[in-house]
């Protein structure tokens, strides 16, 4: 199990410096002048001498490269001249909405997915399985922008136009001192988050347990008079995980890189709403940093997903 440890944490560190060097050479390397990219079309001529300095543009590349590296190993994303704050600093400002907006979009859509999904397997044909397909069909239809402005007219405008306040039309709110205000401000981003992407999930279950179902091990289960709740949810279910992990850990690491959809419809200043911003006013530094944030959630979910694998599966380890 170590070893196995070992080689997927040794892949990901490769992966990352694949990474890194991507884009050091697109945005250092690449045609034009860096300084100006970072600074904007309104610096004067001695702030381009300053930043050129401080990024050490007027040294060789190889020293370039190598102190980009350094730098963004110990967590130095740069500095956003625009702002005038370090990128780290202005990431570590935005990952609580962001980490905040995924996790109760997660369990949402987890509690309503799977069960969906083992539900419409357990009756394929029936009228439970037609409403369970009728649930996946409308999720994956709706555009996630489009759901969350029906959401804001349905449960922010008709009631303030009726005199109350039933949600509020967005916003953040730290989750102390007063966790109740947090969960009502993001009540609406959590669903609009988890309807469309429960839908997936209930797809992806209903598939795998209606394969797993008619595994002859299910049918010996069943022959030594195991009770179904027991069959469905130790044998079957167990199965199941290994697709559905799968797919968790790939759309935690993308939503945690920035869910840029959610956060612009309902005005959450998140790592999403932040890159909009960067890449609107050509805010290069920024750019890379959330590039790399995303690059660093997607390695670790992978290797999350990956001992994952082999507790759930000895034949993996």
């Amino acid at each position: 199990m170590i070893r196995f440890l070992l080689g997927r944490i040794g892949f990901a560190a490769l992966i990352l410096f694949a990474l890194s060097t991507f884009v050091f050479f697109l945005f250092f390397v690449a045609p034009g002048d860096p300084a100006r990219m970072v600074a904007g079309d309104k610096a004067t001529e001695a702030q381009l001498v300053q930043i050129r300095t401080n990024l050490g543009l007027d040294r060789p590349i190889h020293e370039q490269y190598l102190s980009f590296l350094g730098r963004a190993a110990v967590g130095d994303l740069g500095f956003s001249y625009r702002n005038q704050q370090p990128v780290t600093t202005l990431i570590a400002n935005r990952l609580p909405a962001t980490i905040s907006l995924v996790i109760g979009g997660v369990i949402v859509w987890l509690a309503v997915g799977i069960p969906i999904g083992i539900m419409s397997a357990r009756h394929p044909g029936g009228l439970r399985d037609r409403l369970g397909q009728a649930f996946i069909l409308v999720g994956l239809s709706f555009p996630t922008f489009v759901l969350g402005m029906v959401s804001l007219y349905v449960f922010y405008f008709l009631p303030r136009q009726a005199g109350f306040t039933l949600f509020p039309a967005g916003g953040f709110k730290p989750f102390l001192p007063n966790p109740a205000l947090w969960a009502w401000h993001l009540a609406l981003p959590w669903a609009t988050l988890a309807l469309t992407t429960a839908a997936v999930y209930a797809r992806l279950t209903r598939g795998q347990m209606l394969e797993v179902m008619n595994e002859d091990y299910i049918r010996t289960a069943r022959a030594k008079g195991l009770s179904e709740g027991r069959v469905v949810f130790k044998h079957g279910m167990r199965a199941t995980l290994t697709p559905l992990v799968t797919q968790l850990g790939a759309d935690i690491a993308l939503l945690l890189g920035g869910a840029i959809v959610i956060e612009q419809v309902y005005g959450l200043q998140g790592v999403g709403a932040l890159a909009v911003q960067a890449v609107n006013n050509q805010d290069r530094p920024i750019i890379i940093g959330v590039v790399l944030l995303g690059g660093f959630f997607i390695v670790i979910s992978n290797i999350v997903v990956d001992i994952t694998y082999a507790l759930l599966d000895p034949r993996v380890r």
